[in-house]
């Protein structure tokens, strides 16, 4: 028995079947964009943790930050005592996300708690209670964030979910469709207009959360001028609006925000994963003035803002400016949707190629017909491609997207080998080569 499958029988043993397992893959050690198993196998990570790696696995100078602040101060909790780290990754994080005059910051672990507090932030800013989400979101597993959530099949058996969330279509604009992003924001603006008339009472609604790139629902991209309407629509009525940044941030669409791509202030956003360089962190940025309605020893927690979390993200910041992240994740975003591009033109399939900066997707349908969503055929590229010492992921409320989370430190010939991985297994599971035919 290999040491890989050593370690999956031990984990069935102990580990309760709610923990989700992909596929049994192990991970022994990584460096970079490369994760290497328990077996000594090298894998290109085109996954980075969901999503966390984007300064990639053992950044010298984030492991050095985490040493040194190991050695000096491990936990203290940010309620008993104020600690160095703590402040300083919130000035660094007000100074980097300016929402407004002026800016605060809280710090938590996941963004899911993340996400909790900022409706807390929110409710107590407002005197309201209702929250508005979307369909195909992913907001997190702790109960408001379960409920924000959209794929069902993460919350099976898990309710009674928080009363006061109602949930509206989000904005989808598909290429194979040919829809107008204007005509799909008028449509759906107007749509949530006459839900504030029908469904919930205006003077009832504290926030509006959107993610302006889905993560789990498959990174559908939210277009300018919904985003646009949706800021004047939260202004008129008083509605805090909330963007979850968690999967967005810290370069991953080649800006520090993805609201920056639609110059466009929220009230509160939400951080994590790539935050961390591998440490669980978290935040909630916002406007001080609602940052500050919330009532001392409402938010925060035990560890929030451990100094050892601190001391990495601190690090891993520091690393994305001097190593110029965003710049790169723009030009990866632009090589991946230029061979998915060429890939959808061959291979009927292929039904969409959506994303911003460096979160590409690509997504497969049954006899090219987005209808009828072909989440098989996507797990089988994905084994195919973990087979060929590729580590892909899937996404999308139904599982037939393959996500590209690679970390933005990726070489220029990882990232074209990978990128051939997976376009070699595309074809082996598909009705045409993906190197022959076209399209029409």
């Amino acid at each position: 028995m290999s040491m890989s499958d050593n370690l999956i029988r031990r984990r069935e043993r102990v580990v309760c079947a709610g923990v989700s397992r992909m596929s049994d893959l192990t991970a022994g050690s990584a460096s970079g964009a490369t994760l290497v198993d328990l077996d000594a196998r090298s894998f290109i990570d085109f996954a980075g943790g969901i999503g966390v790696m984007n300064v990639g696995h053992g950044d010298e100078d984030v492991v050095r930050a985490i040493r040194e602040q190991a050695g000096e101060l491990l936990h203290a909790s940010i309620h008993v005592a104020t600690y160095e780290p703590y402040v300083e990754l919130c000035e660094k994080l007000v100074g980097l996300l300016p929402h407004g005059k002026s800016t605060k910051a809280m710090l938590v672990n996941t963004g899911a708690e993340a996400v909790e507090n900022a409706i807390k932030i929110a409710r107590q800013a407002t005197g309201r209670a209702g929250v508005i989400c979307f369909t195909g979101a992913f907001h997190g597993r702790t109960l408001m964030a379960t409920t924000l959530t959209s794929k069902v099949s993460y919350k099976v058996g898990c309710g009674p979910f928080a009363p006061e969330v109602y949930r509206l279509p989000y904005p989808l604009v598909r290429q194979d469709r040919g829809d107008s992003a204007d005509e799909v924001s008028r449509r759906e603006l107007a749509r949530l207009r006459s839900a504030l008339r029908d469904t919930v009472e205006t003077g009832n609604v504290a926030a509006i959360i959107l993610e302006l790139v889905q993560g789990e629902g498959g990174f559908n991209v939210a277009p300018q001028a919904y985003v646009r309407g949706l800021r004047e629509l939260c202004d008129e009525h008083g509605i805090v609006l909330i963007f979850d940044e968690v999967q967005t941030g810290f370069g991953r669409t080649g800006r520090w925000a993805a609201s920056e791509h639609y110059a466009i202030t929220p009230d509160l956003s939400t951080w994590a994963k790539s935050m961390g360089g591998g440490l669980p962190i978290s935040a909630v940025v916002g406007k001080a003035e609602i940052m500050d309605r919330a009532a001392p020893g409402t938010l925060g927690g035990t560890y929030g803002g451990n100094p050892v979390a601190c001391a990495a993200a601190l690090a891993t910041i520091r690393r994305m400016e001097s190593l110029g992240l965003n710049e790169r994740a723009a030009q990866q975003g632009d090589r991946i949707r230029e061979r998915f591009g060429a890939i959808m033109q061959r291979v009927p399939e292929v039904t969409d190629v959506r994303g911003l900066g460096a979160m590409m997707a690509i997504e497969f349908s049954r006899n090219g017909d987005p209808e009828h969503p072909d989440a098989a055929l996507t797990n089988d590229i994905i084994a195919t491609c973990r087979e060929s010492g590729l580590i892909v992921i899937p996404a999308g409320v139904d599982g037939n997207v393959i996500r590209v989370l690679a970390p933005l430190v990726i070489t220029d010939a990882e990232l074209e080998r990978g990128l051939a991985i997976l376009e070699e297994s595309i074809s082996k599971h598909t009705t045409q080569p993906a190197q022959a035919g076209a399209k029409g």
